[in-house]
Parts: C-alpha cells; structure tokens; sequence
C-alpha cells in the first residue's frame, strides 16, 4: 500500500458506518452484526385437536414421558368452553395495573405504572396486551401425557373467587384466585400473588385430582405475542424482538421469529431443550416478559422448552413441566413467577439466574457490564444521568490517555511531513515502485510509524462500542433529563443542537488529522464527517451526548500535541 494512512482512514469509515449497518438490518427484517447469536429452538408440534370447538392450536403438544406415544394429540376442551361467557378483573399495585381474563386465567394486559408512554406523555406502558392491534399475553394449564384425557388448560372457563382487587394501604400483598371446573377427573385453581413495588407476579397452581384414579399431568407455561415490533422503533439503529431461552448450560440464547416461521419439523435443535434449570422469556426494547419457576430463585425440575408459531402472526415460548403422580383425592402444587417489566439490570438478576441477559448488550456484554456498572454509581454520585454519561466517558479518556497521546503524536508527524510526501508522490507518480521505497525511507528517517495513529485507535473501539450498547440498551435512560431542552436522553434532540455540535466536532477533528495524499480518500474524510452526523439527527439524546463529549476531549488533546509539535494548519 503507497500510503499506510489508508488503514486509519477506513478504521475511522468502518466505524462511522457500523450503526448505519445496523439500522439497514433491522429495516431489512435482519439480526445486528454485534447481537449474540440467535438459536433456533425446536418446540413439540402444536395440535389443534379434532371436533374442538375453540381454537387450540396454541396448547402445547404433551412432552414426551416414559410410556407415552410421542406426536399423540391432545383431547379436545369441552365444547361448553367456547360459548362460556367470560369476565376480565383489573387488579392494581403501585406498580402494575393487570387485567386477568377468567377464560383460562391469562394475564392479558399489563400496564407499568410510572413507566411513561414514549407517544403520549399522559399514557403509561402497556407491554401485555389484548386487543385489535396487538396480542401479547401470559398463559399457563395443564395438559395429559400422550393419548389422556383432556385436562384444565387456558381455553377452560374458571371462575374467579370473591376478594380485593386492588391493593390496599398498608397491605404489602394481593392474591386473586381461579378455579377451574373438573375437567378429565382434575381441577386447576391459579392463584396470582402481586406484591408491593414488584414487577415478578406469584402464580399458584394447584392441581386437585377429584377422580379415583392417579393421574399423571404436565404443567405448561407460555408467553404469546404477535410478530410486530413494538412500537416507537427506529430505523437507524437495531434492537431484539422476540423470544429468548435461558439454561445453566445454554446460557441465554434469543430465537428470531423468522426461524421459527421458516423451521421445520424435522430440524434439530442447536442447543439443549431440556434441562432441570432455566426460564423462557419475550424481550423487546426496554422491557420483558418471563416465566420462572419456583417461589424463589430458579427450582430444579424437568422442563422442556418449546418455540412455536401459532398463528398467521403469533409466536408462542413456553415450557412443559412434568408433575409426577398425583393420586386419587391428592392435591398437588407447583410455584411460578411472571416478570413483566422494565430491563433494570440490578432487579433483574435478583429474579432469577441469568435473566438480567435480557437486557441485551450484543457480543460486547463482558465490556458492557461494568461500563453500566460505572455508570450507576456515576449517576449515584451526580444524581443525573447526562452528566453521569459525561463523566463516564471522561473517565475512558482518562484511562486511555497515554495511548491517545501515541496515536495523536503520530498523526501530528503524519501532518508535519505531509508536504514532503505530497511532493515525492507528484514527482514519482508514474514510478509506483520508486514512490514507495521512497515514503518508506522518508517514513524512517523521520522516525513515523504510518500505523501509529491507527492502531492504539482499534485498540479502544471495543470499549466505546460497548458504551454505545449501554445507553442504547439502558431502560434508565427513559424520560431521564439533562440540561434544559434534553428532557428525554432516550428521545431525539427536539432542536437537534446536540447533533449539529457533533457535526461541527467532527469536521474540526477531520481539520486536525493529517491529510491523505490520495485526492479522492482526502474527500472522503470530509464527507464521512457528514454522512456519520445524519444518522445522529435521528440518535437518542444520550448516545449523542456521549458521542460528543468524546469528540470534545479527543479535539482538545490532538489540539495540544498538534500545538505542541507545532503542526496546527499544515
């Protein structure tokens, strides 16, 4: 290569670009370069049973058990359970407002109060909901082993004991309870617990065996969503919809729901799908839903996960729980949790093992981590968010300054000979072999490294990445101010001062950079500037903030050593 500055030049290009590529993915309906890879999870294909008279292809086919015919349909729901007349109950805390719906006990719709509606200011955030734009629900019921009766699933008709439904003063719990009718000799009665201040809903469910023979049933849990982005989304930077798997052994691991339409049955699963450990949850931006079981923690049971769709648009994640025997006249309950929620990382993993990963920070996450880590305690000592992202990046510079200081001095010699090299490459044009054995001696004999600038550069990309990736991914950045206009650093600048100023920042750091001799790579590094900024006109507040803050301390360092070495304006 005739100029090694070529290497810095597309560095800078690949860097200014990698955000455009994101949002040009999610346009095209494509996963981010930096997401975690997306696994594909097989689930047990969905039966809808014949003669039923409600639609059932969303009940889990029975996990497969010792004994049972695998591929067995389920028995079809009493048909009286299509015409059952229904109730939904609104159930309040100082947190959520939650509608159940007595056809099965679903939760249908959730509100997070205090979380404010990024539309309509007066509104807050629905995430679960039932209606004729959107369907995002929590559902759970019992199903038999292959070739069994049918037993109370989340199409039966419950009904729904008498009790508070808001939580009153003083009162640190509420619990609203459903019961099933028997249905094949078994009868479910859910109880939810909603406590004070918590985002994680206890669910209940006793499996009553009102027959004269055991019975052997299975417990599913599921989340069912339409395949729509939330809304509000943006088209210049990518974020996950869909639904994700988390074991010990897995890790956690999101399913597009594209490759759930596009498998097929006889596909295999790239990761395990049965373990004694884990959770199933549906993330968005800023917020999920998951279902957990146990009380507490993570219990060890047998559960298998499934992935399926079940509708033209509907996507189910879910597991299947074995209960063991339950005898004739026994009762037998199992304990689970339902987050639905804000992504706040600290709350998250005090839920459960590993559900703070829903909060997903791409391939960077083992960076990402303590930068979100530095930033809270940042913000604890400020009490504002811009400021704390200020003071991050500070912080960064701080801890890289020597190795700014090299690049920078190498680019302000880059600048100082590059008169000389502009002169050689005009008089050794037509000799390519001779020009470059002279830039390398004129290289050496001014002690420059053409890769000195660039290379302590790629060094700290990673860690400014990650940066990006924690304030895009920050539900704390919601509504947060900052300085008068910025009320909202998770919205765009109003009156776009902050991306004009990181415009300007821009071309005055081009200013500094030593000038590519090549006429055509010169221009570039004045247009980037330029197409990197459009995109930042349509960037969150906050990244944009921390974007050119960075920019101001990188000018004023380059500026004191191109000062010092006495390159300014060459």
């Amino acid at each position: 290569m005739t100029d090694m500055r070529r290497t810095l030049l597309w560095g800078v290009f690949i860097v200014s670009l990698f955000m455009l590529y994101d949002g040009w993915n999610k346009y095209n309906g494509r996963p981010s370069l930096f997401d975690r890879p997306v696994a594909s999870v097989p689930a047990p294909a969905p039966v809808t049973p014949a003669g039923s008279a409600v639609p059932t292809a969303s009940i889990p086919a029975p996990s497969s058990t010792a004994g049972a015919t695998p591929g067995a349909a389920i028995a079809a729901p009493p048909a009286a359970a299509a015409s059952a007349p229904t109730e939904r109950v609104t159930i309040t805390t100082d947190v959520i407002k939650a509608t159940l719906d007595t056809r099965g006990g679903d939760l249908v719709r959730v509100e997070l109060l205090g979380q404010v509606d990024e539309h309509d200011p007066t509104k807050n955030v629905v995430l679960l909901d039932q209606s004729s734009e959107r369907l995002y629900k929590a559902q759970s019921g019992l199903i038999a082993t292959q070739g069994g009766a049918a037993l109370p699933n989340h199409t039966t008709p419950m009904l729904l004991l008498p009790g508070e439904r808001s939580l009153q003063a003083g009162s640190n719990e509420l619990q609203i309870k459903l019961e099933s009718p028997v249905v094949g000799g078994v009868k479910l009665v859910k109880t939810y617990s909603f406590k004070r201040g918590d985002h994680v809903i206890g669910v209940r469910h006793e499996v009553v065996n009102t027959s004269t023979a055991p019975v052997a049933p299975q417990l599913y849990l599921q989340l069912l969503r339409d395949g729509n982005p939330p809304p509000g989304g943006s088209s210049f930077y990518s974020t996950f919809t869909g639904p994700a798997v988390y074991t010990e052994s897995s890790k956690f691991q999101k399913v597009e729901f594209k490759s759930i339409e596009k498998r097929k049955p006889e596909d295999k699963p790239d990761h395990e799908t049965r373990a004694d450990n884990g959770w199933v949850a549906m993330v968005q931006h800023y917020f999920a839903s998951a279902w957990l079981l146990g009380a507490s923690g993570d219990e060890k049971r047998a559960r298998e996960f499934f992935t399926t769709k079940v509708g033209t648009n509907e996507y189910s994640v879910g597991m299947i729980v074995p209960l063991g025997t339950v005898e004739a006249g026994a009762t037998k309950a199992v304990d689970a949790r339902l987050f639905v929620g804000p992504q706040e990382e600290n709350q998250l993993a005090a839920v459960a093992p590993g559900l703070e990963l829903v909060k997903d920070y791409g391939v960077l996450t083992l960076l990402a981590k303590p930068l979100f880590w530095l930033l809270i305690q940042l913000h604890k000592l400020i009490g504002n968010w811009g400021w704390a992202i200020v003071g991050l990046v500070v912080l960064l510079k701080i801890a890289f300054y020597w190795l700014n200081a090299s690049a920078y001095r190498s680019m302000a010699k880059m600048k100082a000979i590059n008169p000389k090299v502009m002169e050689m490459r005009e008089r050794l044009k037509d000799k390519p072999q001779q020009m470059q054995q002279e830039m390398m001696r004129i290289y050496r004999e001014e002690k420059v490294n053409p890769l000195g600038g660039c290379l302590p550069i790629f060094v700290q990309m990673p860690f400014f990445i990650a940066l990006y990736w924690v304030l895009l991914s920050s539900v704390e950045m919601r509504h947060a101010p900052w300085i008068g206009w910025i009320s909202d650093l998770s919205a765009r600048d109003p009156f776009f001062i902050l991306p004009l100023l990181m415009t300007a920042t821009s071309m005055l750091q081009t200013w500094l950079n030593p000038t590519p001799p090549d006429p055509v790579q010169a221009k570039m590094m004045w247009i980037m500037p330029l197409v990197f900024s459009v995109m930042f006109f349509f960037f969150p507040a906050g990244l944009v903030l921390y974007w050119l803050t960075n920019n101001i301390l990188s000018i004023a360092q380059q500026y004191l050593i191109n000062k010092r070495l006495g390159v300014l304006g060459k």
